[in-house]
């Protein structure tokens, strides 16, 4: 029997739960079923994470992770600031589009009746997130991309709520409605 890498079991529970995330039904996830898609014991899940909550922590750092690695890169890439907020949105609703289950996780809806700080944890990833597209839609205005009367606290806020907003129709729609469905048309709202 061939040796298991450190860590691979750790990642192959996190992929399943995230795989069973994609079930549009929403069914709630029990460490018993967990458990079973596994083929393993309960008590062996619990060797890898104390609870079912450090288990969708684990998801929550895989999504913190991957998205703010691809803002950091759009922000130091890019010099111009509404390039910055569209590649920022865009990427937020691509992420989405190819990770189904984490954007149950993103818009909370996996978080229901889990630990409240998961839901906490969340909200601080959106701030974030806002607080970079803060930090854009400023550069955009110092260049006179975005109108001298529109505030950039409001503008990201705006910006966040119509990445959410996205997020919630891709999930609700059991994953049909994709979150850069007419992206072009839309986004031109956002566009100064």
């Amino acid at each position: 029997m061939a040796k298991r890498v450190p860590g691979e079991r750790r990642k192959e529970i996190l992929q399943t739960l995230a795989h069973m995330l994609e079930n549009p039904k929403g069914e709630k996830i029990t460490t018993a079923l967990l458990a079973s898609k596994l083929d393993v014991s309960e008590a062996a899940l619990y060797r890898h994470f104390a609870s079912k909550a450090q288990m969708f922590e684990g998801l929550i750092e895989f999504i913190e992770e991957t998205v703010f690695s691809l803002v950091n890169k759009i922000q130091s890439e890019e010099t111009n600031g509404m390039k910055q907020v569209e590649a920022t949105v865009s990427m937020l609703l691509s992420f989405a589009q190819k990770n189904q289950g984490m954007t149950r996780v993103l818009i909370g809806d996996a978080l229901v009746n889990e630990d409240e700080r998961l839901q906490v944890r969340m909200n601080q990833l959106h701030d974030r997130l806002e607080a970079s597209l803060r930090q854009s839609a400023r550069t955009a205005a110092g260049d006179g991309a975005l109108h001298s009367s529109l505030d950039a606290n409001a503008y990201a806020n705006a910006v966040m709520a119509f990445v959410v907003g996205r997020w919630h129709q891709f999930a609700k729609s059991g994953f049909k409605r994709a979150p850069l469905e007419n992206f072009a048309q839309s986004w031109s709202v956002f566009a100064g």
